[in-house]
């Protein structure tokens, strides 16, 4: 059998946090950071608009989809545009920056169009989104057009296809 047994705690280990200067005031009225009040929308570095073409719903992405609020924030929209739409164009000729949190929303997006049986398609990848979809292989599950127009041809031609 082994035995755990907690460690003593050093001395030296401060458990709460303290100035090392217990001599330091604060004159007069501290100032009120405004900077901290603007609304979160202003930070974000993604834009997204959104687009109806007859029954095909665009997000027109223009800016970053990387960690934290931006990929979040496409989540959120393309996720309530996936709620009612059929058809779903991620226009991705604005996006300038990606990490490995954007790739994984586009995937996760992907996810969820399959579950709701939405026709999901990528448009208009820059040379970066290009590059990192085929560098995670991702070009290969996910259905991304040269264009825009490409994609929404794609979807009449599944229309003309479907009426065969």
């Amino acid at each position: 059998m082994i035995f755990m047994v907690p460690k003593a705690i050093d001395p030296r280990l401060s458990i709460s946090m303290q100035p090392m200067d217990m001599n330091w005031q604060i004159s007069g009225q501290p100032e009120v950071a405004v900077a901290l009040e603007y609304d979160k929308e202003l930070k974000l570095k993604l834009s997204l608009e959104i687009r109806n073409c007859g029954d095909v719903v665009i997000v027109l992405c223009q800016g970053r989809i990387v960690y934290r609020d931006e990929a979040a924030e496409l989540s959120r929209v393309a996720g309530e545009v996936l709620q009612q739409a059929r058809n779903l164009v991620l226009d991705l000729s604005g996006v300038s920056s990606m990490d490995s949190a954007g790739i994984g929303e586009l995937v996760l997006l992907q996810t969820w169009a399959q579950r709701k049986s939405v026709n999901l398609k990528y448009a208009g990848a820059t040379p970066l989104v290009r590059m990192l979809l085929d560098l995670t292989n991702l070009n290969s599950v996910l259905e991304v057009h040269p264009s825009l127009d490409a994609a929404l041809a794609s979807f009449r031609e599944e229309q003309i296809c479907a009426d065969c």
